[in-house]
């Protein structure tokens, strides 16, 4: 198989330096499916030097360009997202191992971003103006572009993830470089290309494809780099986030999450509640295989309903269609790698061995009951009988594991909810409103779902409590990630201030 050239520097697609490649795996078969380029340090300097350039020089930079004309681009790039829809989300499902339709909604999530931004940065006035107690003095507060952003993205939402960061990036004037996951960079070579094609300058969008060590480090540290932001794990998130700080960059962290899904027993007081509350406990774990920094991967529901809410849950579970995610029927695709596979395997052997009762899965399916037999697939799992002590709730599993875990008191509920290092996202069930709202007041996380789970507008900001990050991303916090205040102070009518004598 020909590998394809995918960095992009100043404009043109590269092989790597070195000469280097790397076989991107589809998760379903475990099978090459491209040979793409395999970057360096090298890689890396060259990108961040293009990036500057295109920052720094002259009347014509990209920072310089008018603000209509830029979000005429992201809303150029926006339409071009959706007219390559259907390929875009096959390249997403077969690189993730997703569901094609999953991969459909991720473009349209992504369509909607870009457009949000080319809104957002086209709505906003010329400036705040701050009163100084003068009439002789004219003070406003400008926003400006941070410079030259370094971007990493994760291998769950390759191109989801890169829209978030790119997109405001742009609206706000910034040139970038953005290194992929390297297990799951194919749609965001796609999405540079789309780029291009809408006319943005030469040496404004660059990418790096490689490893986190070296091209990520070399980001991070780069002296060149103005704005680091990165999502993906704690450990890797916060040795790069180290190097970023120790030269004084300014820093966007998401580093995932162990969310908690709190159901009471009132959700389920009729048939349709419970009908309601099983399914959307069912969506919170599992969809993309529970690959999610915001999954509903800790069930905490009400002692009184917990026996028949789990027994239908297990019983939904088991019947879950696992495959090829671009086949038609398949409900849930393979995790994405086989250090994955190993990962979720050993967690669940933690769990067993630390008390919890397996409800369901707990195991690879077996191969007469998944196509291809040969791919990274493991059963939706649920375990029941968990608490706090055990590995399988403190740490994010990123796999297709469900805990369970039970309460009998308003306050014990909040208490096991908030009960985590992370606090990204959490959601509570209840058929009373003013319950459901104080509860939701009281969780520690920065997206909290009311009977529902798992949607998000580009308009609501999105990020963390705790060890789930720093800074927002989206909204209109998202934008300000990606420009610095500047106070003008204007004296209309100046005069010696006459402070010293001579």
């Amino acid at each position: 198989m020909s590998s394809i050239e995918t960095i992009h520097v100043d404009g043109v697609w590269l092989a790597a330096a070195a000469g280097e490649t790397r076989e991107v795996l589809d998760p379903a078969d475990a099978t090459t499916l491209q040979l793409v380029s395999e970057g360096s340090a090298k890689d890396a300097d060259a990108a961040v030097e293009a990036a500057r350039r295109a920052f720094d020089n002259g009347a014509g930079a990209w920072p310089r360009t008018a603000v209509a004309e830029r979000s005429a681009l992201l809303r150029r790039v926006a339409d071009l997202l959706q007219r390559d829809r259907e390929e875009i989300a096959l390249i997403e499902s077969r690189d993730t191992g997703k569901t094609l339709e999953e991969g459909r909604v991720d473009v349209d999530d992504v369509t909607n971003a870009f457009r949000y931004f080319a809104d957002l940065v086209m709505n906003e006035s010329g400036g705040r103006v701050v009163d100084a107690g003068s009439p002789d003095v004219h003070s406003i507060v400008v926003h400006e572009p941070v410079g030259v952003c370094a971007l990493i993205t994760p291998w769950n939402y390759p191109l989801l993830q890169a829209s978030w960061k790119i997109a405001p990036a742009l609206a706000a004037g910034n040139t970038f470089v953005i290194k992929p996951s390297e297990v799951t960079p194919l749609s965001t070579v796609h999405l540079i290309k789309l780029l291009v094609e809408a006319g943005l300058p030469a040496g404004v969008a660059n990418l790096v494809t490689g490893a986190g060590l070296p091209v990520g480090q070399r980001l991070a540290e780069h002296p060149d780099v103005d704005l680091f932001s990165f999502t993906g794990g704690l450990v890797s998130g916060t040795k790069a986030g180290a190097a970023a700080v120790s030269g004084a960059k300014k820093i966007a962290l998401e580093l995932g999450g162990k969310n908690p899904n709190v159901v009471f027993a009132d959700a389920c007081a009729t048939e349709e509640g419970f009908d309601t509350a099983v399914d959307q406990a069912l969506n919170a774990a599992f969809i993309h295989s529970g690959q999610v920094c915001s999954a509903g991967a800790r069930l905490i529901i009400e002692e009184s309903v917990r026996d028949r809410f789990v027994a239908e849950l297990a019983r939904r579970a088991e019947k879950i269609k696992l495959g090829r995610g671009t086949e038609d029927g398949v409900e849930c695709g393979p995790v994405v790698s086989q250090q994955q596979l190993d990962k979720v395997e050993a967690y669940v052997a933690s769990a067993l061995a630390e008390g919890a009762q397996l409800r369901c899965g707990g195991a690879r399916p077996e191969p007469s009951d998944v196509r291809p037999a040969t791919g990274y697939f493991y059963a939706p799992t649920v375990l029941d009988g968990c608490h706090r002590e055990m590995k399988v709730i403190r740490e994010e599993t990123f796999g297709p594991i469900l805990t369970v875990e039970t309460f009998t008191t308003e306050d014990e509920a909040v208490a096991l909810a908030n009960d985590t290092e992370y606090g990204l996202a959490g959601a509570v069930f209840s058929g009373d409103t003013a319950r459901a709202r104080r509860v939701a007041a009281r969780l520690r996380h920065g997206t909290i779902w009311i009977n529902d789970y798992h949607p998000y507008l580009p308009q609501a900001e999105w990020g963390g409590f705790g060890k789930s990050g720093i800074g927002r991303e989206l909204g209109p916090a998202g934008l300000d990630e990606y420009r610095e205040s500047k106070h003008i102070y204007e004296n209309l009518r100046p005069e010696p201030v006459r402070w010293f004598a001579g």
